[in-house]
């Protein structure tokens, strides 16, 4: 079967896109696992249908990580691994942000493993997480100035 019709006939894109058809930017498949491009802004609200759909239920966060890809535009890439314990079923959710500004929704308050990860991604990259319950440096010191994993951090470190 051809990518485009699986794509097409894929009951959780199907589903995605009766709940909200402006969801969903893009979607891939690759060697049977979907990979969703969801603008920022719907992002939460997607997330808590995936989890709370009765047919769906991603009830477990796997990973969430961040991707520079500057110079291109949008310059981030947040990547949320899901996975669906009952049914096995795994998601890849990616989103995109600018490099001024860059902010996103959290979703510690759906799955509370995301605390950590935000905050990692925060400290190292500097994407904020609106509504993050305590969003701080993890890794690097509290004075410490820039963010360590963006591309165009000076290799010597800060000046």
């Amino acid at each position: 079967m051809a990518i485009a019709t699986a794509l097409k006939e894929h009951r959780l894109l199907q589903k995605l896109a009766a709940f909200h058809p402006q969801a969903v930017a893009t979607a891939s498949l690759f060697r049977d696992e979907l990979t969703v491009d969801i603008p920022p802004q719907h992002l939460r609200a997607v997330c808590e249908f995936l989890k709370h759909d009765p047919e769906l239920q991603f009830d477990f966060l796997a990973d969430l990580t961040c991707v520079d890809r500057y110079p291109l535009a949008p310059r981030f890439e947040v990547v949320y691994h899901l996975l669906a314990l009952t049914s096995r079923a795994r998601l890849r959710l990616k989103t995109h942000l600018p490099s001024d500004n860059p902010r996103l929704d959290s979703i510690t308050g759906l799955w509370p493993g995301a605390n950590w990860l935000e905050r990692e991604i925060f400290d190292l990259f500097g994407i904020h997480f609106i509504g993050h319950p305590n969003l701080r440096r993890l890794l690097m010191p509290d004075d410490w100035e820039g963010y360590p994993l963006r591309k165009d951090y000076p290799l010597e470190g800060p000046r």
